[in-house]
């Protein structure tokens, strides 16, 4: 008897050494978001334990990282060679990092799943400078277009406008018709986003482009408008709280903006909010929506198990995972499938405009991109000069060329300084 408690007990003892070895050996694979925590503990940290329960080789660990502290922390992690498996990046920091050799290309390691990203997010992961794909699509934004219904039909509109010439002039007929300014762009928030909508290029050779004969109509389109009070005076200071309360005041006909941008307008305007229409933004020579704004997940350089790294990335990125952080976030996921899920598309019909806009995102974000000039030496700096030479030209301070000319000569001075 003593002999065979003996043995049960050994095996037993084995049994556990054994099991606590092979526990022990699960690969540790860090990630690190950007700026999610404490408002998105809950969805993260579910979608950490359901990856941790389906695995036996390898263990996620979620750590948050500021969004201030982000670029600079990722960056000492690659000089020091102590990385985490997947950094959480936007699409311009994707592209300097890749630019910087700081992320891993992961072309075929995605090889096999890649297709079930939409086309814009796939575009987005993929780095220009070399074609090859540094990300796994995560979650994404892109905008619609608002409009208050009865002051389009005052001004003999019937539909929403279908291309950005028509947007502009419907803003020009409602201004006519009804002394209400038309439309209220984004104008002061890196106005290279417009010439990329626009389909043209900002930077080409290491040279700023913007001031040729297409830049320079495009302008002349906003300054047209601006005259005529198609464009609200104050347009260049107005941020999003701006826009929103002068839409509910009906100060303004139309915006643009994320598909729940409408929320305080249905408690503080609810006229307004019942009588607003919703449709995709118009599409430009870009072929993708204004507003669009996409994040992924990387592979920090020096990573130790990439194939691990991708595995959790799969994880993390596929239609179910997508979709729990996509309700989480009041966000958009970046998969085709989770995009047609009913969550999203049951609105489609709906009268309410929040509603709505959540169908009508969903369908027209599968070719949305982020619009965006990577790469800069000074971006802060660059853009800023560039939306002060556009507030000159667009209110007649300047001629337009003249204006461009000034921020492409600043520019050119800046990209002078970057080694090729």
């Amino acid at each position: 008897m003593k002999l065979k408690f003996i043995l049960v007990v050994s095996a037993a003892v084995f049994s556990v050494t054994t099991m606590s070895a092979l526990a022990a050996e699960k690969v540790k694979v860090e990630y690190w978001s950007n700026s999610l925590s404490p408002k998105f503990d809950g969805a993260m940290k579910e979608l950490t334990t359901k990856f941790n329960a389906s695995q036996s080789e390898v263990e996620a660990v979620w750590v948050d990282v500021g969004w201030d502290a982000f670029q600079q922390k990722v960056i000492t992690a690659v000089a020091s060679g102590n990385v985490p498996g997947l950094v959480n990046l936007p699409k311009p920091w994707m592209d300097q990092l890749a630019q910087s050799k700081m992320i891993e290309p992961i072309t075929k390691q995605v090889a096999s799943f890649k297709n079930v990203y939409t086309e814009g997010a796939l575009k987005d992961a993929t780095y220009a400078g070399d074609k090859q794909i540094y990300g796994m699509p995560w979650y994404q934004v892109t905008g619609v277009l608002f409009y208050n219904k009865e002051l389009l039909a005052k001004a003999g509109v019937k539909e929403a406008p279908a291309t950005f010439s028509q947007l502009l002039q419907v803003a020009k007929q409602v201004k006519e018709k009804t002394g209400v300014a038309g439309f209220a762009p984004k104008v002061n928030e890196e106005f290279s986003a417009w010439f990329l909508y626009e389909g043209l290029d900002v930077v080409k050779d290491n040279k700023a482009v913007f001031n040729s004969s297409a830049h320079i109509k495009l302008i002349e389109q906003f300054k047209d408008a601006y005259a005529s009070g198609a464009f609200p005076k104050d347009v260049f200071k107005m941020q999003f709280e701006n826009r929103i309360a002068a839409y509910g005041a009906q100060k303004i006909a139309m915006f643009t903006d994320g598909a729940h941008a409408l929320k305080r307008t249905k408690t503080d305007a609810p006229k307004v909010y019942n009588g607003t229409g919703v449709a995709g933004f118009p599409l430009a020579g870009g072929a993708t929506p204004f507003g669009g704004f996409l994040f992924m997940w990387s592979v920090p350089k020096g990573a130790k198990n990439v194939d691990a790294a991708i595995k959790l990335g799969k994880f993390l990125t596929n239609d179910e995972s997508q979709l729990v952080f996509a309700k989480a976030s009041s966000t958009f996921p970046s998969t085709n499938k989770s995009l047609d899920d009913a969550y999203f598309q049951s609105g489609a019909q709906s009268t309410d405009p929040v509603e709505k806009g959540t169908a009508v995102a969903a369908t027209h974000i599968k070719i949305s991109r982020t619009l965006s000039v990577s790469g800069l030496p000074d971006e802060a700096g660059m853009n800023k000069a560039l939306d002060a030479a556009v507030l000159e030209a667009v209110t007649g301070r300047k001629p337009v060329k003249a204006a461009l000319d000034e921020a492409v000569n600043f520019w050119n001075k800046k990209l002078a300084t970057v080694k090729k």
